[in-house]
């Protein structure tokens, strides 16, 4: 807080890098853990924080198996959000809805309604769906209901498969968030099929890589011949086939807890991969994947191609100055390290702080130690300033709307950038504007 005159001035708050690096992992600042504190909706995070979030929430990931629907069970309060997401072209026949009234939230009897609800929907379609997902909220967390055997009920009751689909906020924080536990939900449906050596599965996203991803041409070369994503699955016949995967590449964090299961009940082994965009290090770990392949990567044309488009968009912008925020493709902190190691400044950071950040920040902080990091949810945004920041570029929709006299790159699109690149990607889309 800055005193003027009689007056004190709210400040947003933020902690440098080299604050943060001091304080290490165990100690992060209450200010920029969520869950401790009342959440500040800005329009800067409303269409990540609300219900009726933009791009893949759970209730739209949970449409990701070919051929499914969903049944909303909630309130009307919640429910409604889902109107933009069902007058969509490709969901506007997807999703039904059986709405609460006070009775049930007191008595819990909707319970009893869901299993005949889900056999109506099915009779009145003409095609059989593959999958029931049952949507329920944070009504259901708080009453405690075991929604696994709901579905068991209403699987006997419909005559084929109803899963479970949680959108529960309050488990935002917690070891199994709602978009872990959707990724179980939709590959749980997998049969045990005879494994094919050259066949691999690519989980993290619910949308397909960029299509001139460079690991598509590396695992082709590395003699794979069929690569899975969900998204690309023509049918549910052809989502059945992701059992005869030799291995699987996780390419998110949040697809971990699917790939053990994967795992544990398939028999599929699993490799980590992150995204990236530091160019030193796709090709690191990209040699470490060969490596555990046997085999040995020729990424030199598209790696040439990312350090191409990162020097020609340092050599017309030298003193290109950065925001980056967490609406983004990408991890903020991991990005924010990329650009400074390129030689640009990065004066401002949003994202969400957990203990997977601190191998960035430890090293932001030898290189950039009074980069200043703020959460997006800290009531006190609410006073942000960044008039004398030096920011001349933003990166991510959050940190366009704190600077909004800014060129700004959203870089949220749902083909999801990957790789060497996503890198040239990115500079060529930072070129643009």
């Amino acid at each position: 807080m800055e005193r003027r005159g009689k007056y004190m001035r709210q400040e947003a708050y933020f902690c440098t890098i080299e604050e943060l690096n001091s304080l290490g992992k165990e100690n992060i600042p209450q200010q920029l853990i969520s869950h401790t504190h009342l959440i500040y909706s800005s329009p800067a995070t409303l269409a990540f924080n609300s219900p009726g979030a933009e791009g893949f929430g759970v209730k739209r990931a949970g449409l990701a198996v070919p051929g499914s629907i969903m049944l909303i069970v909630a309130p009307g309060c919640c429910g409604r959000n889902t109107s933009v997401l069902s007058s969509m072209r490709a969901y506007h026949d997807r999703f039904y809805y059986l709405l609460m009234d006070e009775t049930d939230i007191v008595t819990g009897r909707h319970l009893k309604k869901i299993p005949k609800a889900v056999a109506e929907i099915c009779e009145g379609l003409e095609k059989k769906p593959s999958v029931v997902m049952i949507c329920i909220t944070c009504v259901d967390a708080l009453l405690g209901t075991d929604m696994e055997r709901v579905c068991r009920k209403a699987e006997e009751v419909a005559g084929l498969p109803v899963k479970p689909c949680y959108m529960y906020a309050l488990t935002r924080e917690g070891r199994k968030p709602p978009m872990v536990h959707v990724r179980q939900s939709i590959y749980s449906l997998l049969e045990p099929k005879k494994k094919k050596g050259n066949v691999v599965n690519l989980l993290g996203y619910f949308s397909p890589l960029v299509d001139d991803c460079e690991l598509y041409d590396l695992l082709h070369d590395a003699g794979v011949k069929t690569i899975h994503e969900i998204s690309r699955c023509k049918d549910y016949a052809e989502y059945q086939t992701m059992s005869e995967a030799n291995f699987n590449l996780v390419l998110h964090p949040e697809a971990r807890f699917v790939a053990e299961d994967f795992h544990d009940r398939l028999k599929i082994p699993y490799i980590e991969l992150r995204r990236l965009y530091q160019i030193d290090k796709i090709a690191s770990q990209y040699r470490a994947f060969g490596a555990a392949l046997g085999v040995t990567f020729d990424d030199e044309k598209p790696r040439r191609a990312a350090e191409n488009a990162v020097a020609k968009f340092k050599e017309k912008h030298p003193e290109a100055s950065f925001a980056v925020g967490e609406w983004m493709n990408g991890d903020s902190f991991e990005l924010a390290l990329a650009l400074v190691r390129y030689g640009f400044r990065v004066p401002e950071i949003y994202g969400t702080l957990s203990g997977e950040n601190f191998i960035y920040v430890k090293q932001l902080a030898a290189l950039s130690p009074e980069t200043k990091v703020f959460s997006n949810l800290e009531p006190t945004m609410l006073y942000y300033d960044g008039t004398d920041s030096g920011v001349t570029l933003t990166i991510g929709k959050d940190a366009g709307y704190y600077h909004k006299n800014c060129p700004n790159v959203l870089w949220n699109g749902e083909r999801q950038p990957y790789g060497y690149a996503g890198v040239r990607r990115l500079f060529e889309a930072l070129a643009e504007v």
